[in-house]
């Protein structure tokens, strides 16, 4: 029986040089070296085009805009977290969540806040048995108005200061009313809380679970700041200015529109009343309701909530709460403006 040797792996010897070098090495080299010049060439044209730097100079601001305020709500709900007994909580709000909701609603007038960091501690407030209704009546009344919000406010529109009357009670009044639904409809598998250790445990530093839950929020929900600041500077490039002037004319859909925008533009509350006194075409009713959408549902804010209580509650609060803001935007607008 004859049997057959296999060659030698001549072949496999041939492509490697002396050296121990493929022979196509100059290729590679080349390649290595041409490839990527050429896409940095091309990456740096293309980010020197006006739309572009547009959409960078966009982006930047509303992810700086909004970091400080997201760091400030992230540090509060750390120290919630970590120095607050839960026994506060439960002494401070009504025992019945139906009175809960109002109280926690009013809150926000006294503690300032932003939207971004209004998420973060409505979750840690959820954690330390906080009712979800009360915890999303705060979160939603927080940023909206607060001291710093109703003194912009009335900055930008000097000569209607009933305007901050009408934006103070459309947002509280949408703020109690999304708590009331939650206690009516709200269902507990569409909230899914981030997993967390929540309050002190004996035997711990109160500083390590403070930096730890800090950290911890700030990692998460910045990623998510920073999703919906591009969604939002994308609009802000991709649609033209004459768009707007489509829609003023007619009142509901001026103000149909101007929700819309407050949600796409994603502007912080401590500024969007200057971005609302600048929209002099709409009526002031459409005026408040982006003054009062704004603040409690935008690309941002989606994004945020997503992250934290899960996409399945973000969809359902977010659809929810246009639909009650801009219903009350437009009553007391009718009967304030």
């Amino acid at each position: 029986m004859q049997t057959t040797v296999e060659p030698p792996r001549a072949a496999a010897e041939a492509e490697v040089t002396a050296a121990g070098w493929p022979r196509y090495w100059p290729l590679l080299l080349l390649g290595a070296a041409v490839v990527p010049g050429l896409l940095l060439f091309s990456v740096g044209r293309w980010m020197d085009s006006p739309a572009v730097q547009a959409w960078r100079t966009v982006c930047l601001a509303i992810t700086t805009q909004a970091l400080p305020f997201l760091l400030l709500g992230t540090a509060l709900s750390g120290a919630i977290n970590a120095f607050v007994p839960a026994r506060v909580f439960t002494k401070v709000l009504p025992k019945r969540a139906a009175f809960a909701v109002p109280v926690a609603g009013m809150a926000g007038v006294v503690l300032p806040g932003c939207e971004c960091a209004s998420v973060p501690v409505a979750n840690s407030l959820i954690g330390r048995g906080v009712t979800p209704a009360a915890a999303f009546a705060f979160l939603l009344s927080a940023p909206a108005i607060n001291p710093v919000v109703l003194t912009a406010t009335a900055i930008a529109f000097p000569a209607s200061p009933v305007m901050v009357l009408a934006r103070l009670l459309a947002s509280l009044a949408t703020a109690v009313v999304m708590g009331w639904l939650w206690l009516w409809l709200g269902r507990e598998e569409w909230l899914r809380p981030v997993a967390r250790h929540t309050g002190h445990r004996p035997g711990h530093s109160r500083f390590t679970e403070f930096r730890t839950g800090f950290q911890h929020d700030f990692l998460h929900a910045g990623g998510f700041l920073v999703v919906g600041a591009m969604a939002a500077a994308t609009f802000n490039v991709a649609v033209p200015r004459s768009v707007l002037d489509t829609f003023a004319g007619s009142p509901w859909l001026s103000v149909l529109f101007l929700a819309a925008l407050a949600i796409i533009l994603a502007v912080c509350s401590e500024a969007d009343a200057f971005v609302a006194s600048s929209l002099t075409g709409f009526s002031p009713t459409a005026r408040l309701a982006f003054m009062v959408v704004g603040p409690m549902v935008d690309l941002k804010l989606i994004a945020l909530q997503a992250g934290t209580f899960g996409r399945a509650f973000a969809v359902r609060f977010s659809a929810a709460t246009t639909v009650v803001a801009v219903l009350s935007s437009a009553l007391i607008g009718a009967v304030l403006l």
